[in-house]
């Protein structure tokens, strides 16, 4: 009889089946075998979990969403054994009838450079240490020619990297170049392009763990014959790390000349006026966070310098003392002209809901707007005892001789901070819009209202720095009759 399939073909399909059989049979069992060993891996970590006590990362990433989502991990402090000291530029021929002092700035300079070891970085907005830079012929200049000269040396011997405003035109650039062929390493940041600002912080960094911040620029007036304060660090790389962050912006901009959005993390820090670093500053517990301005260069988690102030002014119970050259609720620079109120209406509004006592010490020299005084005189006028309301504003004169006044762009006091009865607020920046919104500068801002210690805190020192400027003879008060023509 005919079939339709040939034996061979139907014996070919039975083992065919048979095999199939065979290769499902194993699968099965194959996959009840890697299902039970899964079973009991999960049923092993599950157990592991219940009897192994969580450890948190050290580090947590910081997030890039939001500055107000980065918190400490619970019990995050720095064990270095830092030192603050507050140092000065005083002018010469400028006297007080005071035991408030405190080590100059040429002296903290000198011991930073020997200190150093493998690196110096330093961000500033102008270089002019010498005589020949200034076409003048002052002994005085002796202190920026050693800091030059100083400088130089450690440039062939070390890590020296220097982050400047990109010079204008007819600005003198022969300290750099004496610098640049020393060894050191130069960026300029071309701010004009990047903000319509300038970079004009004032800071050094060194070995990571020692740094200036303060009011005085690379310029041999600013040891001598300008007013100038800021605080040096000692030994502390918790601090140091985190000022070179913002130094380590600088020297990308000046290589990319645009700004990133969002920055990449390694800019980011988990210290802010949220969540201060804790640190021992003199043996005395602080809380600590470094600002910056403009806000496009504040990565993740940092505190714009603006916040920074308005929030030191909120926290302020008893009084608020600032001491800056420039004072102007305005775009100081801007055209066209631009009112921005943001740090005058705090002050108000602290003095008057508040009931906490102001007091403005505003530069007056030859360079001073006359723009400023009206504005001043406003503030001033908000002050009445029986009402509690007790703003007062006082303009501090740096006298200067006939051969002192020949010296371009001296004799004036350069300080920029604030203190109040909690904090000790150390800037670099003026104190009018631009600063805040366009030009880059910095502040370091310390709390050591937990101290127990016997130390004088910052605070205390740097209100014993705001009462000898504001009760000596060079210091004269504004009121609605002042003849700022005189007073100047």
């Amino acid at each position: 009889m005919k079939t339709d399939i040939a034996y061979n073909q139907l014996v070919d399909v039975e083992r065919r089946r048979q095999e199939s059989n065979r290769k499902a049979q194993l699968y099965s069992r194959c996959v009840i075998a890697l299902a039970t060993v899964a079973t009991l891996l999960l049923a092993a970590m599950a157990i592991y979990n219940l009897l192994t006590p969580r450890v948190s990362s050290p580090h947590p990433a910081p997030s890039s969403s939001s500055s107000s989502s980065l918190r400490l991990p619970k019990g995050e402090s720095c064990s270095d054994p830092c030192k603050i000291v507050l140092v000065e530029s005083i002018p010469e021929g400028l006297e007080f009838n005071s035991s408030t002092t405190h080590p100059s700035i040429f002296q903290a300079w000198t011991n930073l450079m020997a200190e150093a070891r493998s690196s110096v970085d330093i961000a500033s907005f102008y270089w002019t240490l010498t005589n020949e830079d200034t076409g003048t012929h002052e002994p005085t200049a002796n202190q920026g020619e050693t800091i030059l000269k100083t400088l130089a040396k450690l440039s062939g011997k070390l890590s020296v990297r220097i982050a400047v405003n990109t010079p204008q035109k007819g600005q003198p650039q022969g300290d750099l170049r004496l610098l640049n062929n020393s060894g050191a390493n130069i960026r300029t940041v071309n701010m004009r392009e990047l903000t319509s600002g300038v970079l004009h912080t004032k800071f050094w960094v060194v070995d990571k763990k020692h740094i200036y911040i303060g009011s005085a620029n690379m310029d041999w007036r600013s040891l001598t014959q300008v007013k100038e304060l800021g605080a040096v660090v000692y030994n502390c790389s918790c601090l140091a790390t985190d000022l070179g962050k913002i130094f380590e912006a600088y020297w990308f901009l000046g290589e990319s000349q645009s700004i990133p959005s969002p920055w990449p993390s390694s800019f980011s820090t988990l210290y802010n006026k949220d969540t201060p670093l804790q640190l021992p500053l003199n043996n005395t517990p602080s809380s600590v966070y470094l600002s910056s301005s403009p806000p496009s260069f504040c990565a993740a988690g940092r505190t714009s310098d603006l916040q920074s102030i308005l929030s030191v002014m909120e926290d302020a119970e008893s009084f608020i003392y600032i001491a800056v050259m420039n004072y102007l609720p305005t775009m100081e620079f801007s055209h066209p002209k631009r009112y921005w109120a943001d740090i005058d209406t705090q002050l108000r509004r602290v003095g008057y809901e508040k009931r906490v006592k102001v007091r403005l010490l505003i530069s007056c020299w030859a360079s001073t707007q006359p723009m400023m005084f009206p504005f001043l005189k406003s503030l001033a006028s908000v002050y009445d005892p029986k009402s509690k309301l007790d703003i007062q504003v006082r303009l501090f004169v740096v006298p200067a001789s006939p051969k002192q006044k020949e010296i371009p762009f001296a004799r004036v006091n350069h300080n920029k901070y604030m203190v109040t009865d909690k904090i000790a607020y150390i800037g670099t920046s003026n104190w009018s819009g631009d600063y805040f919104v366009s030009t880059a500068g910095s502040a370091l801002v310390v709390n050591q209202t937990a101290s127990q210690s016997p130390e004088p805190t910052v605070q205390s020192q740097l209100q014993a720095v705001f009462e000898r400027d504001w009760n000596s003879e060079y210091s004269t008060p504004l009121t609605q009759d002042s003849n700022v023509k005189d007073l100047c």
